[in-house]
C-alpha cells in the first residue's frame, strides 16, 4: 500500500488530505504506486490550515508520478477542495486569493466551477473552472479546452429595498439626526422609550447611505468571501447592515477564533453595525470596540500568525432610558430605584458613550403624527446625503479620507473654521457639560457636516446648535 507523510505545520484538515486525495485519485481511474510519498508544505513554520490544498496537492502528485504532462508551464495557482468521487468543490477566500496571484504577476488560476462568478471580479486574470480532477488531468494535458461561461455583465442591479422611510411617521428630529449621520457616516445612539420606533428607524438606516464604489464593493466582497457568506458568489453591491444579537461574545463581535475569522464588525465594512439594546450586551465586550473604531481595522494575534482586517463601519446602537424602559415616559410611570438607573447606565462606559458622535431621545409619535400622510422616502433623503457626500469627498481628495467623521484633529484645524460666535457658543458648552476632549471634537464634525448640508463653507452659531443638542445623555448627566 502507498503510505503518506505530508510535513509543514498541517493541521487536521490538511493531514486528513491524504485520504480525500488517494480515493479521488483512485475513483478517477488511476492506481497510485506502493511507494512512500513525503509531501512538503512550505514555508514550513507557517501553519497551514482548511482544504483549500487538496487540488493542489493532487496537481502535485500527479505530475511527480508522470499522469500529468503539460508541455507549456505556466505559473499557475490551484484552488479547490475534493470530494471522494473526484469532483472539486467551492472554497471560501477565492477573490483575494485571486486579487494576491496579480500582485504577485501569476497570471492563471484553476479554480471550482461554483467560485467563477466571484474570481472573474479581477480582471487580466486567466480563469480555468474545472468540475472534477479527471477534467483537470486531460486540460493539464491539452486533451480538452475548458470553455470559460460568458457573463452578461459584472454590474449587479441593486434590488429595490423592501423597506423605507416613508413608512416612518412623524420623527422628524430623529429622521433629521439619522441623516446627519449617514451624510457625514457618523456613529449614532438612540435613547428612548420601548415602541418609539428606534429599531425601526435605525433598520432604513442603509437605504439613505450612499452606493458602494468599487473600490468600496471589492473591499466587502473580500472580506464576505473569506467568511463564506457571499451571496450568489458575486460582487457585493449594497452597503452591509450587520445586527448581531446581544449575547454575542467579544471574539464574534471583533473576530478571531482558533483559525482567525473576521468578526461583526469586519463584516459590517463600509455599512452599518447595529446593537440592538445596547446596555444588554455584556460591558467587556462593548468595551473591545472602542479601540477599532479609532482605528478603523482590527488585528487578531495568534501564536504564530497575526491577521488585520478593516472595519470602516457606522455604529447605530439603541437602548432603553431605564431597566423597566419608561423613564421619561408619559404614558406609562417608571419603576425602577435610583440604584438600579445607575447601575444601568454604568453598563456604558465614558469613553465608549463618547465615541457617539450623535445621542438623540426618541419619544413616541402623537396619533396625530401616527395618522399623517406627510412623509419623505428615502430616495428623496438619499439624494441630499449624496450631495453632502460629494462636498466632502472632493474637500478631502488629498487626504485620504472619504467623511466628515475620520477627520483627525490636525485636519479639524484645517478645514473646520468657526465663526466667533460659535466659537462661544461651543466653549459655553464644554464647561457646562462637563465634556470629554473627544466629545468636543465630535460637536465640531457633527457641526461640520451640518454646514456642508446647507452649503456652507464656515461653521455657525446654528450649525454648533444643533450638533450640540444631539448630546442627549451629556446633558442628562
Amino acid at each position: 500500500m502507498p503510505t503518506w507523510e505530508i510535513v509543514g505545520l498541517p493541521d487536521i484538515a490538511v493531514k486528513e488530505s491524504k485520504e480525500r486525495i488517494r480515493t479521488a485519485i483512485r475513483n478517477t481511474g488511476i492506481e497510485l504506486k506502493s511507494m512512500r510519498y513525503i509531501i512538503n508544505l512550505s514555508p514550513a513554520s507557517f501553519r497551514k490550515d482548511g482544504a483549500i490544498l487538496d487540488l493542489a496537492i493532487t496537481v502535485a502528485l500527479l505530475k511527480a508520478m508522470q499522469i500529468i504532462k503539460e508541455k507549456e508551464e505556466k505559473a499557475t495557482i490551484f484552488i479547490g477542495e475534493l470530494s471522494l468521487n473526484g469532483d472539486i468543490k467551492s472554497v471560501n477566500g477565492i477573490l483575494p486569493m485571486c486579487i494576491e496571484a496579480m500582485k504577485h504577476n501569476i497570471k492563471r488560476v484553476i479554480i471550482p466551477y461554483e467560485n467563477y462568478k466571484e474570481a472573474s471580479i479581477v480582471k487580466g486574470l486567466e480563469i480555468v473552472i474545472v468540475k472534477n480532477l479527471k477534467e483537470l488531468i486531460k486540460f493539464l494535458n491539452g486533451a480538452v479546452k475548458i470553455s470559460v461561461p460568458k457573463l452578461e455583465d459584472n454590474k449587479q442591479e441593486i434590488a429595490e429595498s423592501i423597506i423605507d422611510f416613508s413608512e416612518v411617521k412623524g420623527q422628524k428630529n430623529i429622521k433629521r439626526a439619522l441623516e446627519i449621520c449617514a451624510a457625514g457616516s457618523h456613529n449614532c445612539l438612540l435613547i428612548g422609550v420601548p415602541g418609539s420606533g428606534k429599531t425601526m428607524m435605525s433598520r432604513r438606516i442603509t437605504t439613505i447611505l450612499p452606493d458602494l464604489s468599487f473600490e468600496e464593493a471589492l473591499e466587502v466582497t473580500k472580506i464576505h468571501s473569506i467568511a463564506g457568506i457571499l451571496k450568489d458568489n458575486y460582487l457585493v453591491k449594497e452597503r452591509p447592515f450587520r445586527s448581531p444579537h446581544h449575547t454575542i461574545s467579544g471574539v464574534g463581535l471583533i473576530g478571531g477564533g482558533k483559525l482567525p475569522r473576521p468578526g461583526e464588525i469586519s463584516l459590517s465594512h463600509h455599512g452599518v453595525l447595529f446593537l440592538d439594546e445596547l446596555l444588554e450586551f455584556k460591558k467587556s465586550t462593548l468595551e473591545v470596540l472602542r479601540a477599532p473604531m479609532e482605528d478603523k481595522y482590527v488585528s487578531i494575534t495568534r501564536s504564530n500568525i497575526t491577521l488585520t482586517y478593516p472595519c470602516n463601519f457606522m455604529l447605530v446602537a439603541s437602548m432603553n432610558p431605564c431597566p423597566c424602559g419608561y423613564l421619561g415616559s408619559k404614558e406609562k410611570e417608571c419603576t425602577c430605584s435610583e440604584a438600579q438607573k445607575k447601575n444601568y447606565r454604568a453598563r456604558l462606559s465614558g469613553p465608549m458613550l463618547d465615541r457617539f458622535d450623535i445621542q438623540v431621545q426618541v419619544n413616541k409619535p402623537k396619533i396625530t403624527e401616527i395618522m399623517s400622510e406627510d412623509t419623505e422616502s428615502s430616495k428623496n433623503i438619499k439624494s441630499r446625503v449624496n450631495q453632502c457626500r460629494k462636498i466632502q469627498l472632493e474637500r478631502y481628495k488629498e487626504e485620504k479620507i472619504y467623511s466628515n467623521s475620520e477627520l483627525t484633529p490636525k485636519l479639524i484645524k484645517k478645514y473646520c473654521q468657526i465663526d466667533t460666535s460659535a466659537s462661544k457658543i461651543l466653549n459655553f458648552a464644554f464647561e457646562k457639560l462637563n465634556l470629554s476632549a473627544r466629545a468636543y471634537t465630535k460637536i465640531i464634525k457633527v457641526a461640520r457636516t451640518v454646514a456642508d448640508m446647507e452649503k456652507s463653507e464656515i461653521i455657525k452659531k446654528e450649525h454648533i446648535i444643533e450638533a450640540i443638542e444631539y448630546r442627549s445623555l451629556d446633558k442628562n448627566e
